[in-house]
């Protein structure tokens, strides 16, 4: 299998603290990986990592093949997804729905005078179609609930084809509702073969969609336990992530965790 991310005993220090501390980890391009871990645990530093928005203190990160600090991080970062709070917050509040999906095909936010092809516009639209969010095509931004948004910035991020996907809690301050909807989406597009390599970040077991097939827990800045969902997330593992006993139950690919008294 070819590798998408690889990082090989890497360290993040700023101000004189690290923030990671000897990692090693890999993602292999068939793979959908959760990122569990508490508040501090180094969670968003790995992420920035992974989509070339940063770099190591030391040790080496290689994304898509190249080595952060030996390539042109600007044209690696068009070959990933990427979705996270604070790349919603830069999005126009009077930006349409579709004109957001659309502009990915330039990497802008806000349209302008762009010209778009007819592939790229049929390719808009279909997605928009697959994230349900066909009828909010003419919507605006920040006319959308926050689940509609969760699932705009989705449908943004895949619209170039990325050969590596990025979601930063993407359920975060949903309503169950909503959470469940975007799950459900989720997991469909993780089980398909066609779909790029996933890496997702939560703080909740709860929040894992069927179809992710590995975690990496993380505390502290270090690997606690990395490896498939059904053989490394236990209830001990959770307690050496969280610091508390878990009870851990799953239904039907679903997880759930709560403290033991």
């Amino acid at each position: 299998m070819v590798s998408v991310l690889s990082l090989n005993d890497v360290s993040y220090v700023r101000d004189h603290r690290a923030i990671l501390n000897g990692v090693s980890w890999s993602v292999e391009e068939d793979q959908r990986w959760v990122i569990l871990g508490p508040n501090g645990a180094g969670k968003s530093t790995m992420m920035k990592l992974a989509s070339a928005m940063d770099y190591p203190s030391s040790g080496t990160v290689q994304v898509l093949g190249e080595q952060l600090g030996k390539v042109d991080v600007f044209d690696l970062r068009t070959r990933i997804g990427f979705v996270s709070s604070a790349t919603a917050r830069r999005i126009p509040p009077t930006e349409t729905v579709r004109d957001l999906v659309l502009t990915a095909a330039y990497s802008v936010e806000g349209r302008w005078n762009e010209q778009y092809d007819a592939i790229d516009v049929r390719q808009a639209e279909r997605i928009l179609a697959e994230w349900d969010l066909g009828s909010f095509a003419d919507a605006k931004f920040g006319t959308l609930s926050d689940g509609e948004r969760k699932r705009a910035m989705i449908a943004r991020s895949v619209m170039t084809d990325p050969e590596l996907l990025l979601l930063d809690e993407p359920s975060s301050s949903l309503d169950l509702g909503a959470r469940e909807r975007l799950l459900r989406m989720l997991s469909g597009f993780a089980q398909s073969p066609s779909s790029p390599a996933m890496i997702m970040v939560t703080h909740h077991v709860e929040e894992i969609p069927p179809g992710f097939t590995h975690v990496l827990m993380i505390r502290d800045g270090g690997v606690v336990a990395s490896g498939t969902i059904a053989d490394t997330l236990t209830a001990e593992n959770l307690e050496a992530t969280f610091g508390l006993p878990f009870e851990l139950t799953e239904t039907n690919g679903r997880y759930a965790a709560v403290a033991r008294p």
